[in-house]
């Protein structure tokens, strides 16, 4: 069998990426050990979170994804996070249904026009002439392709971890794909360990909630997709409990039987998902460490303890379990474990995803070095974009760093490299202001209507949004509060001001909420919730952004002045051999990229600049993006 793409495995990266390839026209094939686990949540079955996680849904939904759609049908509970901090932090997390998650993922590929799903273990890529032209499978099946695209997830030589026990899995009670590991360095690639874990889950039956603190629930009136959720959904309530001095004992007394204290486990793990027991480790005074208490599904019993992540003994899961209040008869269901696997060093692979050693091989997910459902499902939207492109012989989608967090993500893999799985933060992009959740619509909708992975009506809805944007703000400037008004005292004026003000320039005022607003001007709430939140944010922010705004014009001058395909450092004079060498394994594209890279001394950047003429490139863009 032929196809224009092949897709490997069917986790987030794989599922995003078989739907934007075959939405795109390509004749494409998903290949997944099991099609009973497709889109599984094998951790928290949450997405979005206090970190990027949810403005990167939300830029993949801009684009055409199908992550946002997906979970607001299946969430559970959806909460707004971080109100507190400032507009680049607001955040939005939902703790999902894990298996109609899956059921809906499942029926959309389904569904797909071009999409082929089918069973099988990859065992080896079918290479020829230096590139990539098909998939061998365990039972000896040949499938041929123009592109493969590999999202493996933690399956790729995976080693499950509990205590001193250790046995291959890419998942607890799921098979690795061992045979695929030794095909690609066969190939050429280089491949490191890294390793992630999970904690165990309960049965709720066995839970004291009256011992437990409730979380309440929000009712929003807008999810993750900028479709707008397609019902309301009934919502469960999570949980919070914490540790205890009796906990960190029992961890302490049993810290020897820890893969990470005894060397069973010597690979990296996520830095900002720390085990309980590496915590204990770090940190051996703190004693209250938070437990949150989430359910997994309505036709589930099971409860995922947030915070309590451990690939300790059971036993030992067990009498840690029991000491913190409300767990004390808890029963586990599913222990907790760790999971070591393989996955490519990133200087590998370049800004489209595709491999720098085989040509049409794309990579996306844990294979490129990083954590997280959200990070995977945009690397995969973008290796399926770039795959169906480069079969149909069209350059490729690149998102710079300077207009997107799915940008700053993949030009940190490319350009700096992670010694332990990535997670996107904040704080790693430097122009964060301009990367709201409010905004990722206004960032990236011009390109998303011009891939052709959204329908007529969702490119009907999203033009509804952008005139509602410019109606919201005609009627903010011609709205006038007149001296007199009662809104005054409403936000804490004493002294009636001297004369009318725009409603403009109250919003800025520091005790002005929305809630007071929507009470003053009820026909605000005909204006969407993300649409309120963008105009609110664009006037609040309007001084720094414009402070900022000549900084981010140099920068992506920087990222669209390409360098030429054949731009050698060795004909640079003055540059020291390390920068050499940095330039010749990242193989930079832009002149941006090539001054960001980490092992350049300054004297080496001022070289780059002062030859800046020498090997300046035409500066190609699509829908304003450098491509």
């Amino acid at each position: 069998m032929i196809y224009d793409v092949i897709v490997v495995g069917a986790g987030h990266a794989g599922c995003e990426a078989a739907l934007a390839a075959a939405g795109l026209g390509a004749q494409t094939l998903l290949l997944t050990i099991s099609p009973d686990t497709i889109a599984a949540m094998s951790c928290n079955p949450a997405i979005g979170g206090p970190a990027a996680k949810s403005h990167l849904v939300r830029e993949l939904d801009a684009l055409g994804g199908a992550m946002g759609q997906i979970i607001d049908r299946s969430f559970l509970n959806i909460r707004l996070i971080n109100e507190t901090r400032g507009p680049a932090a607001h955040a939005l997390r939902a703790q999902a249904d894990k298996r109609l998650y899956q059921s809906e993922m499942t029926l959309k590929l389904a569904r797909q026009k071009n999409l082929h799903l089918k069973q099988g273990l990859v065992t080896d890529l079918l290479i020829t002439d230096g590139q990539v032209s098909g998939v061998v499978l365990k039972s000896g099946r040949q499938y041929y392709a123009k592109c493969v695209v590999l999202t493996c997830g933690t399956f790729l030589n995976g080693q499950i971890v509990m205590g001193k026990v250790r046995y291959s899995g890419g998942r607890q009670g799921e098979p690795a794909a061992t045979e695929l590991s030794t095909s690609l360095k066969r190939i050429g690639l280089s491949l490191r360990r890294f390793q992630t874990a999970t904690p165990p889950r309960i049965s709720r039956k066995t839970v004291n909630f009256s011992a437990l603190t409730e979380q309440p629930l929000q009712y929003l009136g807008w999810g993750f997709s900028w479709d707008g959720l397609v019902q309301e959904r009934p919502q469960l309530p999570c949980w919070l409990t914490t540790t205890n001095e009796a906990t960190i004992q029992t961890i302490k007394a049993n810290l020897a039987l820890s893969p990470i204290q005894s060397g069973t486990i010597t690979s990296k793990g996520p830095h900002f998902c720390p085990s309980i027991d590496r915590k204990v480790m770090k940190f051996p005074e703190k004693t209250d460490h938070l437990i949150f208490v989430e359910p997994e599904g309505v036709y589930t019993d099971e409860m995922y303890l947030l915070g309590l992540t451990t690939a300790m003994p059971e036993e030992v899961q067990e009498e840690i379990i029991k000491t913190i209040p409300g767990l004390e008869s808890a029963e586990i269901i599913r222990p907790g474990y760790a999971v070591e696997y393989d996955c490519l060093d990133s200087f590998q692979f370049t800004a489209s995803l595709e491999s720098k050693v085989i040509a049409n091989l794309f990579t996306a997910g844990q294979i490129n070095g990083t954590s997280g459902y959200e990070e995977a499902a945009v690397q995969g939207l973008i290796a399926g974009i770039n795959a169906a492109k480069k079969v149909f012989h069209q350059p490729p989608l690149i998102l710079d760093r300077t207009t997107s967090y799915i940008g700053v993500l993949i030009d940190d893999l490319v350009t700096k490299g992670t010694e332990e799985p990535y997670r996107m933060m904040t704080s790693l992009a430097e122009f964060r202001l301009f990367f709201r959740i409010d905004n990722a619509l206004a960032r990236l909708g011009k390109i998303g209507a011009g891939l052709g992975l959204l329908t007529e009506e969702q490119k009907n809805r999203r033009v509804a949004l952008f005139n509602a944007v410019t109606d919201l703000k005609q009627l903010i400037e011609n709205t006038k509060i007149p001296a007199n008004s009662h809104l005054w005292r409403k936000i804490g004026v004493t002294e009636p001001p001297q004369r009318s003000y725009r409603l403009k320039e109250v919003i800025l005022r520091p005790a002005v909420t929305e809630a007071i607003l929507l009470g003053e001007f009820p026909e605000l709430k005909s204006f969407p919730y993300p649409v309120r939140q963008y105009v609110w944010n664009e006037l609040i922010l309007a001084g720094y952004l414009e402070r900022q705004q000549s900084q981010l014009e140099q920068a992506r001058q920087l990222e669209q002045t390409l360098l030429p395909s054949d731009f050698n450092a060795d004909k640079l004079p003055g540059l020291t051999a390390n920068a050499k060498k940095a330039l010749a394994k990242v193989k930079p594209r832009s002149l941006g990229q090539a001054l960001r890279i980490e092992d350049l001394t300054a004297a080496d950047r001022v070289v780059i600049i002062v030859n800046y003429q020498k090997f300046k490139g035409a500066t190609e863009t699509v829908n304003g993006l450098s491509v």
